[in-house]
């Protein structure tokens, strides 16, 4: 996979004026940035290592950790970035000089199997890795015919048959992994364990403490709601057993320490009291957290994972989802279950999602071409009025809504329709469409919209606010009330009205980037596809896109970029997955 760079000027801020000649040659073309050079540089001066292949080599590192990473392959450095005609090091000396670089020694490099670490991200790789082994060493004690009763009630409809087995697995393991795509009953399969292991401890005359958490505060709000949905089945007493069961961002079940983005209250010396945790959308979840959450949690406690290892992995670097259920795939002490009966969205949206997961592009273009009604191609070379038809009713609904005081009616409608892009700037970017559909607005209905408190505007909150109780994903829409123009944000505890000056870290939601779309779902989700050559481009990005639509999809974009999507993986450099399948 090639990529694309733009050349550094002498204005830019990412210019190195005191860069290594080597260095600088690739700071200029664009490959590493004046931050990574600082990092090389630095550590070079700490161990005396004046080797320019080296110092490339720790640069490209610190870049690949920009890029999602956890460390350098160096054996494939060159090959994934043959854009740029740039002096590149012969790989074999290239290693070498890796090999014997006194910063080894020190212990501020790792190179290992020809992966190059800087020393925080091996030493969390190392720590995930022995806690998932020590945690897979031993299992829980349970009474197997109580389980097996527990699971018969609460999963009474043969339809549910890969829940109870998942169900079963979990509970004779402290670690278990629940994989599978969107609306094939992951959260129904949570909500019957938490039944059946408060069961067991009832049986034990204990008491289950139960923490639920996702990385934002959206996914949070949805696991709460879908354990929630999923018990109304249940009878009262199984209900009752999950009333009060809330879930919170993994930044607040940690507890998070002023001032400090990677390290909280709750640690290895002061565990979480929880004898079972559950996380969602464990595809989010980067390394670092990773590390911090199982040094958290108690040996003896149940951790749930939950997520689809096949949607787009953290911002920060690591793809752990993916590396566990890979790593673990083939040994006999798996903790991965996967479901893959599909309850949610018909057979033509699965059918799509499908075949974007294995990268079958002549599948994903039947699909599309098939003239469905809930999945829809539009091929037009301006859609702009394709997007408007759709996207436009949608902003009217909610501002409709918003214009009555109806917040519940509001924010039920800003789910209706979701706009997603890959890119926030450009012509295919987040920027751009949001202006676009207020223009739109502006033209039906003479809002001047020029207030950040504009009737009907949807909002994104974009920082975890903890005074407030409002967290990084959350929604919002700002609607007319009788004490003036409120912004009412869906929180996992209800609606929360607060006054638009009190959010400061929000911006406008008519349009959404696909990363921010991650542990949501609208009715209709409309896809942007950028241009073919948009490094951003992946398979994972269009898969995420896709399966965050309930009833219907509708695909923008030329065949050129659905087969671009489909032939370029999101590479993400990690020990993990090896590591762990070597057992």
């Amino acid at each position: 996979m090639s990529e694309l760079f733009e050349p550094v000027d002498e204005h830019d801020r990412d210019l190195a004026l005191t860069a290594p000649p080597t260095l600088a040659a690739f700071n200029t073309a664009g490959v590493v940035t004046a931050a990574d050079i600082h990092i090389a540089t630095a550590l070079g001066r700490l161990g005396n290592e004046q080797d320019p292949d080296v110092l490339l080599a720790i640069a490209l590192t610190s870049r690949a950790v920009r890029h999602g990473s956890v460390c350098l392959e160096l054996a494939e450095v060159g090959s994934l970035l043959t854009d740029v005609d740039l002096p590149w090091p012969e790989p074999a000396e290239w290693a070498a000089a890796v090999g014997r670089s006194p910063l080894l020694a020190l212990g501020v490099l790792h190179w290992e199997h020809g992966l190059l670490y800087l020393d925080r991200y091996h030493e969390q790789e190392t720590q995930v890795l022995d806690d998932l082994t020590a945690r897979a060493a031993s299992t829980p004690p349970f009474d197997p015919s109580l389980l097996a009763a527990s699971l018969a009630r609460v999963f009474a409809d043969p339809g549910f048959d890969e829940q109870r087995a998942a169900c079963t697995h979990a509970a004779g393991r402290w670690t278990t992994v629940i994989t599978g795509g969107p609306g094939t009953g992951k959260t129904t399969a949570v909500a019957g364990l938490l039944v059946a292991l408060h069961e067991q401890a009832e049986a034990q005359g204990h008491h289950l403490r139960i923490a639920m958490a996702a990385p934002t505060g959206k996914a949070a709000a949805r696991l709460e709601q879908a354990v929630r949905d999923s018990a109304k089945g249940f009878s009262e007493r199984d209900r009752d057993r999950l009333a009060g069961t809330s879930a919170m961002t993994l930044h607040r079940l940690l507890r998070t320490r002023p001032g400090n983005r990677t390290r909280f209250r709750h640690h290895r010396g002061n565990r979480l009291p929880h004898d079972v945790v559950v996380v969602d959308e464990t595809s989010m979840v980067s390394l670092t957290m990773m590390a911090r959450l199982l040094e958290a949690v108690r040996p003896d406690s149940r951790l749930v994972f939950v997520g689809d290892p096949a949607q787009l992995s953290s911002v920060d670097a690591g793809a752990v989802l993916a590396d566990i259920v890979h790593g673990f795939d083939g040994r006999a002490d798996s903790p991965v279950v996967a479901l893959t009966t599909a309850h949610r969205y018909g057979a033509e949206i699965g059918a799509l999602a499908e075949a974007l997961r294995v990268g079958d592009a002549d599948a994903v273009i039947s699909v599309l071409s098939a003239g469905h009604s809930a999945v829809e191609w539009v091929r037009d070379q301006d859609p702009a009025s394709a997007i408007r038809a759709t996207a436009l009713p949608s902003a009217l609904a909610v501002r409709d809504a918003a214009a009555t005081g109806n917040a519940a009616k509001a924010l039920a409608a800003l789910d209706r329709h979701r706009l997603l892009c890959a890119h926030r700037d450009g012509p295919f970017g987040v920027r751009h469409w949001n202006r676009r559909v207020e223009q739109w607005l502006t033209q039906e209905t003479g809002d001047p919209l020029y207030e950040s408190a504009y009737l009907g505007r949807p909002v994104l909150v974009t920082a975890n606010d903890y005074a407030l109780g409002v967290y990084n994903g959350d929604t919002g829409v700002v609607v007319d009330t009788r004490a003036g123009r409120r912004v009412v944000v869906a929180t996992g505890e209800g609606p929360l009205s607060l006054a638009p000056s009190r959010l400061g870290d929000v911006e406008t939601m008519h349009v959404m980037t696909i990363h921010k779309s991650q542990g949501s779902q609208a009715d209709v989700v409309t896809v942007l596809l950028p241009d073919e050559d948009s490094r951003l481009l992946t398979r994972e990005l269009f898969y995420t896109a896709v399966t965050r639509a309930r009833t219907r999809v509708r695909i923008v974009g030329p065949e050129a970029a659905v087969r671009a999507a489909i032939g370029r993986q999101a590479q993400r450099a990690s020990g993990l997955r090896a590591r762990l399948a070597d057992g």
